[in-house]
């Protein structure tokens, strides 16, 4: 299984948060299972850190544990993110759908928005 994560997830993974479900982090933490994170999550983080509007310790440079691939933003995710419906207008989301859309790779997020999208998500 390929999985991209979601920011949140990504966050609450690293910080134990309880929203997690357990069977979610246990499709993180299964070393048969490839697990992506986009560069756009971490963008979304640094922009929110410095708004003040995200509390947490954890230095970018550290924030990806080595089971997760970082993936880069390409030009064939940008030409999917011109054709998505407008379901809502978060440009970290769109970005990271596209991506899953690209890849072929199922999404891990509890954002209730994704589920507009035509994607496999978990």
């Amino acid at each position: 299984m390929e999985i991209l994560l979601d920011t949140h997830v990504l966050l609450w993974h690293l910080t134990n948060n309880p929203r997690l479900s357990k069977s979610k982090s246990e499709l993180i933490e299964n070393a048969n299972h490839k697990k992506y994170l986009s560069i756009v999550s971490l963008w979304e983080i640094a922009i929110k850190k410095s708004l003040g509007k995200l509390d947490i310790d954890i230095p970018l440079n550290k924030m990806i544990p080595k089971e997760i691939i970082l993936l880069d933003i390409t030009i064939s995710h940008l030409e999917i993110l011109q054709t998505l419906p407008f379901h809502h207008k978060d440009p970290f989301d769109r970005v990271i759908i596209s991506q899953a859309i690209s890849e072929n790779l199922l999404l891990m997020s509890e954002d209730g928005n994704f589920s507009l999208y035509e994607i496999e998500l978990i």
